[in-house]
């Protein structure tokens, strides 16, 4: 049972469990996407070299147009790697299609050349799983499938005798290229692990779990430089007095403080980007809206509610925040612009004594 666990975990999901594959398929699509493109450039050259090669060498000129079909193929995946989404499901599945097309190739050349060994064909079963991140039950079928329709064809072009030592190296190099896919990928895929892990450590506030500066300021960017994006509210939040609750109550109630403020961010907006700036402040970013009142609603929120759920020592007294509001309506291209707007905002959230909030006029 333990053996079947491990032969499905590897065949399926590239050795790491379900849930855990599922989180990375968009990286491991990505890195197709990327290899497979400059893959695909290469074809470009070597079929049109080919091609060009077949014009004045006799020997090759049998597999001339072969080398044509190929090379204007090529051309119009590299245009469409250009026009669809690196991690959609439309680029794998052009990817698929140009295994296919070389696995064909390998058959039309082993047809011109009945006396030979399919040397092309067992190069691309053990090239092709090199390159595809995948569930390897995927590439399994992909294989079998290639080398099934090999030797059915086959059959019916080579002698027998040159059939059948391609049956043997065309069943064993099978078996070797499914083995080698599920190892490059438990490789591939381990390294997303990894470097997502890395990536986890290096954008998460170590106290609070919340994003911090630099994984707050990158992603924000991204987000005002996408052209698509022209809506949302930049909201700066510090503790007021956070000084005095040190100095009074010592460093590790004012550590448990941001903690707790940090856990109502993300309880309330876990789905927006909320990270902790430093210090006693924290940043709030409301994706695709820039409605005033939306932004004062979420600021009364804050404010109303945070003294409930921040809890000091001395339970007469109640923390509160102050609040700088920046609109973004596509006119600022980088976090430091509308940061120093919300800025600004806060600084006079402070000397309104009233409302602890104040929106960037």
């Amino acid at each position: 049972m333990k053996l079947l666990k491990t032969i499905r975990r590897y065949y399926f999901y590239c050795g790491i469990e379900k849930e855990e594959y599922n989180e990375l398929k968009k990286d491991a699509y990505v890195s197709n996407y990327e290899v497979w493109r400059i893959l695909h450039f290469i074809m470009v050259v070597v079929f049109f070299g080919l091609f060009i090669a077949s014009l004045v060498n006799d020997m090759m000129s049998i597999n001339r147009y072969y080398y044509l079909g190929l090379f204007v193929y090529s051309v119009i995946a590299v245009i469409l790697f250009y026009i669809l989404e690196k991690d959609s499901l439309a680029a794998q599945l052009l990817i698929y299609l140009s295994m296919s097309c070389l696995f064909l190739f390998g058959c039309l050349i082993s047809m011109n050349n009945p006396e030979h060994n399919a040397t092309t064909f067992i190069a691309f079963l053990l090239v092709t799983p090199m390159f595809m991140i995948d569930k390897p039950f995927f590439m399994t079928i992909e294989l079998v499938a290639a080398s099934v329709v090999f030797l059915i064809w086959m059959y019916a072009v080579k002698p027998f005798e040159v059939w059948e030592m391609d049956f043997i190296n065309v069943l064993s190099y099978t078996i070797i290229g499914c083995f080698l896919n599920v190892v490059a990928n438990s490789i591939r895929i381990k390294e997303f692990v990894l470097t997502k892990k890395i990536r986890i450590q290096k954008d998460t506030d170590a106290m609070t779990g919340l994003r911090n500066k630099g994984a707050l300021t990158r992603e924000i960017d991204e987000f005002l430089k996408d052209e698509s994006s022209d809506k949302g509210l930049l909201l700066i939040m510090d503790i007021d007095k956070f000084k005095f609750i040190n100095d009074n109550y010592g460093h590790d109630i004012g550590d448990r403080v941001i903690i707790q403020f940090a856990n109502f961010l993300l309880n309330k907006f876990g789905d927006e980007l909320t990270g902790r700036f430093g210090g006693d402040e924290f940043i709030l970013f409301v994706r695709n809206t820039y409605d005033e009142d939306t932004a004062v609603e979420i600021a009364n929120e804050i404010i109303n509610n945070i003294s409930e759920v921040v809890e000091l020592p001395d339970k007469d007294k109640k923390i509160s925040t102050s609040i700088g509001i920046a609109v973004y309506k596509g006119v600022e291209k980088s976090y430091s612009e509308i940061f120093k707007k919300a800025d600004i905002a806060l600084y006079r959230a402070k000397d309104d004594k009233e409302n602890r909030y104040c929106i960037y006029k």
